[in-house]
């Protein structure tokens, strides 16, 4: 059958092969490049997570295990002239380096809604109505199991989703999956991780003080009027998102969020003269390091759970299962529900090439929360058992939903993908957009 060239879904089906439509090619390449970079990153750094979670966990019920406690508390202080600020080692991971992977976050999160999934409604209404419904289903499963109790402050443990380990698993499903889904599940993921900031913004902060929200408003300030001047040099940013975190710390908000606001400022427009804007720029200097360092340190910080201290009986028993049952049960139905639901009365429409078995699999894939559900778990309960509990629903919900995920990928996904096909849906959206 003979393809005509001015239709540009027959065109941009060329892509790839000789002849191909040139336009529509290097848009869908110029697209594609930061995504896939970006998922190949996550999909590397969720085998050393995993390593770093299994050592973690290995160290803190060995006999060394006094040591994994101890090293975590080692004090470590900052001096500037006469004042000095001292913390232990666990806080400068989770309140100071992490910091760095949410101002990751912020970046990816700016890029997105300037030029990736989020920049369209229509694109985005999937995405968006899918990470709802991951967020409020497992939230509401876990309040319907600790309403009224102690543990009912641990809400919004399930709601994460952990992006390195999810691509992870998408990746060892190798060709069955279509470009498309692996897009849905990256564009979700940023929707999640907004929601999650909203909540430890909201919910997982106390004690507000003012004077920490002007000292961060003048940082914010500076950083916006260094940008105006047309200061380009990243180094000269860092004492302004320094102030930026110590005036959240003060303030009551938790520190971290600094790093998000920070990444949200950056310009998603090159310098004259310069080929990358600084959000892309950015993002290649601090992912990796983010991914491979920062992320695996957390995880050796925070997945020791020592399982001698952990009681799943009375309060723990409402606590595991509202976590567990949140991450896999919540996250399936609330992101495939919400998906399909979203389909049948027209406010959505699922990808060229991706069924709904599809989202299925995204959806049960979306219960690893690891991450950013620990995280939320050391908010939400001091030091103690019922943390200790909490952050072993979120290992045992984790790994349930990774192997689940894999299993039902292997199962309902077909063996050999038409990536012609599913190209063809991709390029043809990307050549009417243009």
């Amino acid at each position: 059958m003979h393809v005509s060239p001015k239709d540009p879904v027959e065109r941009a089906a060329r892509i790839g092969q000789p002849g191909a439509w040139r336009p529509a090619q290097l848009l869908v390449r110029r697209l594609m490049q930061p995504i896939d970079r970006f998922l190949a990153i996550q999909a590397a750094s969720g085998i050393v997570l995993l390593i770093a979670a299994v050592a973690a966990l290995a160290w803190a019920n060995s006999p060394w295990s006094a040591a994994y406690s101890a090293l975590w508390h080692t004090p470590i202080g900052v001096q500037v002239a006469g004042l000095r600020f001292e913390r232990d080692l666990h806080f400068w991971i989770n309140d100071g380096l992490m910091t760095i992977f949410f101002f990751v976050v912020g970046l990816e999160i700016r890029r997105e809604i300037h030029q990736g999934e989020l920049s369209d409604l229509r694109r985005a209404a999937l995405p968006l109505v899918a990470a709802l419904g991951g967020m409020l289903v497992p939230a509401a499963i876990f309040v319907a199991l600790n309403h009224g109790q102690a543990t009912a402050r641990g809400w919004g443990i399930p709601m994460a989703t952990d992006i390195a380990f999810a691509v992870g698993v998408l990746a060892l499903l190798g060709p069955r999956v279509p470009p498309a889904l692996r897009v849905l599940l990256l564009a979700l993921a940023v929707i999640d991780d907004v929601g999650a900031i909203l909540v430890i913004a909201l919910f997982y902060s106390s004690g507000i003080q003012p004077v920490g929200f002007v000292v961060a408003a003048a940082g914010v300030a500076t950083i916006v009027v260094m940008q105006g001047f047309g200061v380009r040099a990243p180094l000269a940013y860092v004492f302004p998102a320094l102030v930026v975190w110590a005036g959240a710390y003060h303030a009551g908000i938790h520190p971290t969020l600094a790093g998000v606001a920070v990444g949200l400022l950056t310009p998603v427009r090159a310098w004259v003269g310069e080929a990358a804007s600084p959000v892309d720029h950015l993002q290649r200097q601090f992912h990796a390091t983010v991914a491979y360092g920062i992320m695996p340190l957390f995880a050796l910080a925070n997945a020791g759970v020592p399982l001698a201290g952990v009681s799943i009986s009375g309060r723990g028993v409402a606590l595991f299962a509202g976590i567990a049952l949140g991450l896999v049960a919540g996250k399936t139905i609330g992101i495939t529900g919400a998906s399909w639901l979203a389909a049948r009365i027209g406010f959505a429409a699922l990808p060229r090439g991706v069924r709904l078995s599809g989202v299925l699999v995204v959806g049960l894939v979306g219960g690893i929360g690891f991450t950013m559900s620990l995280f939320v778990a050391g908010l939400a309960f001091p030091p103690g058992a019922l943390l200790e509990t909490a952050k072993l629903a979120v290992l045992v919900g984790s790994t349930t939903a990774a192997v689940g995920g894999l299993l039902l990928g292997r199962a309902v996904l077909p063996r050999e993908l038409d990536h012609a096909a599913a190209q063809t849906a991709f390029a043809a959206e990307t050549s009417t957009e243009s």
